[in-house]
């Protein structure tokens, strides 16, 4: 640390994702001008997530409790399961309120060269609630991209031969979008991923 109150906090923000040092810099002097009344409770949630929050010990999802209200929830369909990577991923999916089964967090995607093997994942704990439990669907909902693809691909085949089905969400264009504009890839996965009509 500089000394600086200033130079310090910028330093610490720059520790965040996706923020730079000039990002980092406006969120500073931003900060610096907030009435206290606004930036304490900005430094005491942070204070109260490191303290309380913690990973649900079936799914990985954050909790206060041991486990999650999702896995609690008696209403929620134990016979499958939808794979994501982060917390994150799971909130989004519960945002559109047609998703009523149970969830497993990765807490990362595969990337070899990152380091991140099978053993950093949550991947044997998904393998032993499979074993355990009476899941008759796997659902992978892993990103779209490089780590995502190769974290669905190893998924589904250390899960098949334990009698499960495994299927992967849909990707395609999205609503409103224009052909002409999407990528060959993307519009590859449209086409693939169509349904009867």
């Amino acid at each position: 640390m500089s000394g600086n109150v200033v130079e310090d906090l910028i330093h610490e923000l720059t520790k965040l994702p996706g923020i730079g040092r000039k990002s980092a810099q406006r969120l500073a002097f931003f900060i610096m001008g907030m009435p206290d009344s606004e930036a304490l409770p900005i430094a005491e949630a942070i204070v109260k997530l490191k303290e309380k929050a913690r990973f649900c010990r079936q799914c990985f999802n954050i909790t206060e409790d041991e486990v999650c209200s999702i896995c609690r929830d008696p209403g929620r369909s134990r016979d499958r399961v939808c794979v994501v990577e982060e917390p994150s991923n799971l909130i989004v999916i519960e945002n559109t309120k047609i998703y009523k089964g149970l969830y497993h967090v990765l807490l990362g995607a595969l990337s070899p060269i990152d380091g991140i093997t099978p053993d950093r994942l949550k991947i044997n704990e998904l393998v032993e609630r499979v074993k355990q439990g009476s899941m008759s669907e796997v659902i992978i909902a892993t990103n779209p991209n490089t780590k995502g693809e190769t974290t669905a691909q190893y998924i589904s085949q250390i899960l098949k031969p334990l009698g499960v089905r495994v299927s992967r969400i849909a990707y395609g264009l999205p609503i409103g979008g224009d052909i002409e504009f999407a990528d060959e890839v993307t519009l590859a996965k449209s086409i693939e991923g169509r349904n009867e009509m």
